[in-house]
């Protein structure tokens, strides 16, 4: 009964889905292409001998998916690999990383129809969903398919165990459904349970973000760029959220009189707040150019927008000191392990759910630093600048961290192998 009240609720939700599509086109045309997609309609052959399918969602999922889908495809050449996302920038990642050598499309709306039309045309005989992708109809579809469902990487915070425990019956019957979840850290998985997980069900992995693979020819790129500026300090705020770019520009505008050749690169999350982020820069004063428009980085230059997809391994080796956004403003914190992947003291707000077992790791290694607003945000960067030993110390515990903590990529892997029903 709860399944059919969420069915109806959501196919009455169906036009206001496709109307927020249509909305965020303004900004990103992407959203207002392959709605058919969107409802399991689709132009490929379809797929005779079924396929194993990764549900990445976006860009960040993407990335962090990447050593495990490659590792995957390494030991199983022969077995079709099916990557879905639900965003267009997730799409064009797996696009530009994979190419030709999986499948791609979108993961259809969760009503019946979609779901069964899906099931049709990929014949999915295994589904790995990334972190807490938890759809009622797509995984009580594959019960009755009997296709396992894994759930790897995952994390469930405090306010994400809150609203699940809203509908709790229904939480419940999926998590049943579900064969096997690794989970990022212990206190991920005694919510999961609370919510009705069965214990024999939980592995603890550790984090695949832990496994990331630094693209080192962005990183040499980055480097060469960086000595034709001088010796300058360079900060980085990565990944920032709506609300937060004003948050850091006020930041920066008070560390100027203290560092007055501070350059800042501010690299939006979004797409579709990549020019505004530009021009609220320049509504402060502030003299900014953008990666895209091919502007020369000269010593008036104070602020760098990343406006390019991909490439925050190149964005953060040009920094010194990195700030991750989504912590100033209450989204739970983006990813802060690949900066310290990459030898980087980290400074974050305190908005830190997303990734609260990784921020415990880094700030018990002396790598990362929680401030509580834009004066502390700014105490704490001209503080690593003014004191190169410690800014130097603090890069090297972040880098250690991540090394101790890797692995999780192998331990997954061994997990969805025990479930794989060989196709080969």
């Amino acid at each position: 009964m709860l399944l059919r009240l969420y069915t109806l609720l959501y196919t009455l939700l169906l036009p206001l889905l496709f109307a927020r599509l249509w909305w965020r086109g303004r900004a990103n045309p992407a959203y207002r292409q392959r709605w058919l997609e969107r409802l399991a309609y689709y132009q490929t052959q379809r797929l005779l001998n079924g396929a194993v399918v990764f549900h990445v969602v976006s860009v960040g999922e993407v990335h962090a998916a990447l050593p495990l889908i490659e590792g995957f495809m390494q030991r199983h050449p022969h077995v079709t690999v099916l990557v879905t996302t639900t965003t267009p920038t997730g799409s064009e990642r797996v696009r530009e990383l994979f190419g030709q050598r999986v499948q791609h499309c979108y993961l259809p709306y969760d009503v019946p129809g979609c779901v069964q039309r899906f099931f049709r045309h990929f014949k999915p005989h295994l589904l790995v969903l990334m972190e807490t992708e938890l759809w009622p109809n797509l995984i009580a579809h594959c019960a009755q398919q009997a296709c396992p469902v894994l759930l790897v990487n995952a994390r469930l915070s405090a306010k994400s165990q809150g609203s699940y425990q809203r509908v709790a019956r229904l939480t419940a019957q999926m998590l049943q459904h579900i064969h096997a979840v690794a989970a990022q850290a212990p206190a991920d998985g005694e919510r999961l349970q609370q919510l009705g997980l069965p214990a024999s069900r939980l592995t603890i992995t550790g984090s695949l973000k832990f496994d990331v693979l630094v693209n080192n020819a962005k990183v040499a790129q980055a480097r060469r760029v960086k000595s034709q500026w001088q010796g300058r300090d360079v900060m980085i705020a990565a990944s920032t959220r709506e609300g937060e770019d004003a948050l850091v520009l006020q930041a920066f505008t008070a560390m100027l009189p203290t560092l007055p050749t501070l350059l800042l690169v501010l690299v939006p999350r979004h797409v579709e707040r990549f020019a505004s982020s530009l021009m609220l820069a320049r509504s402060q004063g502030l003299h900014a150019v953008s990666q895209t428009s091919g502007e020369t980085v000269t010593s008036a230059t104070q602020v760098l927008v990343g406006d390019t997809l991909g490439d925050m391994h190149y964005y953060y080796s040009l920094a010194d000191v990195a700030f991750i956004g989504g912590s100033l403003v209450n989204t739970g914190c983006q990813n802060i392990i690949e900066a310290a992947a990459l030898g980087l003291p980290i400074v974050t707000g305190p908005s830190l759910y997303n990734f609260q077992a990784a921020s415990e790791v880094l700030q018990e290694a002396g790598a990362m630093q929680v401030v509580a607003d834009p004066p502390a945000l700014a105490q704490a960067v001209v503080a690593l600048f003014n004191n190169p030993g410690e800014r130097l110390q603090r890069a090297a515990r972040a880098s250690a961290a991540v090394a101790a903590n890797v692995g999780a990529t192998a331990r997954t892997l061994v997990l969805i192998e025990s479930y794989l029903q060989q196709h080969e």
